[in-house]
């Protein structure tokens, strides 16, 4: 069966050369954006109810720019003036770009991993006598707690924000040839909106190992995968997929 529609369980992205637009037209086919998830902030009553007071903690590690807003967020609702002795531990480039948002960079004290949470451990290893507050989603991978338990250092993960299923009840009598899905939080989202989800003729693309087992776990059949070493990215498994079906172009 040819591809003439796409779904993509993710925003649509803001850049103007995205590899989905190069894809929309090279490949002639209708690609749309839709979260099937979103982020919703906890409130500073919830994250006082963690038992967290943000005067105990001399270093934050920040894992991604939801973690940047939602830390100062918070700091704001309670008032907590955040200091310039604090140190920021950031998981990547982009997390610790995204930090300027809020504090002046040349003169704060902050630390940058590559792109893994382990990549971190060697930078906050070496501040082994700081308190370390780590803000993070209600779905936090494991690697942070066991990297952070295995270094010995004083930590405390706190929920200050959640991953929360998106409404798509006006999709219901919407059909695409293929859905697309980054994270077993939008498998969730597919089937608490449409619990009676037959997949029948759709294709069914995920990217990663924890979003193919979520996806065979609620029985469904996956068609597409990436990464690949053939196909890094879920745009050139789409094209590989699409020129299969469709025909060379």
């Amino acid at each position: 069966m040819k591809v003439k529609t796409i779904l993509v369980s993710q925003p649509e992205p803001k850049v103007e050369n995205s590899p989905y637009f190069d894809l929309i037209e090279k490949q002639k086919v209708k690609i749309d954006f839709r979260p099937f998830i979103h982020v919703e902030g906890v409130s500073s009553k919830e994250v006082r109810a963690q038992k967290i007071d943000l005067n105990h903690y001399t270093a934050i590690i920040l894992t991604s720019r939801n973690s940047v807003d939602h830390f100062f967020r918070i700091a704001e609702e309670l008032r907590f003036k955040v200091p310039d002795t604090m140190k920021y531990f950031c998981q990547s480039e982009a997390v610790a770009f995204y930090l300027q948002k809020y504090v002046v960079y040349r003169k704060r004290k902050i630390y940058v991993g590559k792109r893994t949470f382990s990549d971190l451990a060697p930078l906050i290893k070496k501040y082994k006598t700081e308190s370390f507050l780590l803000p993070s989603s209600d779905k936090l991978k494991p690697e942070a707690p066991e990297v952070l338990n295995e270094l010995g250092v004083n930590w405390k993960q706190g929920t200050f924000y959640k991953t929360v299923v998106s409404d798509l009840s006006d999709l219901r009598d919407v059909y695409y040839d293929i859905l697309v899905f980054f994270s077993p939080s939008g498998i969730q989202s597919l089937f608490e909106n449409f619990p009676d989800f037959k997949q029948n003729e759709t294709r069914i693309a995920v990217f990663g190992n924890t979003t193919i087992k979520a996806a065979t776990d609620c029985g469904l059949r996956v068609d597409i995968k990436a990464p690949t070493p053939e196909t890094p990215s879920m745009t050139m498994a789409l094209e590989k997929y699409i020129k299969e079906v469709n025909g060379k172009k």
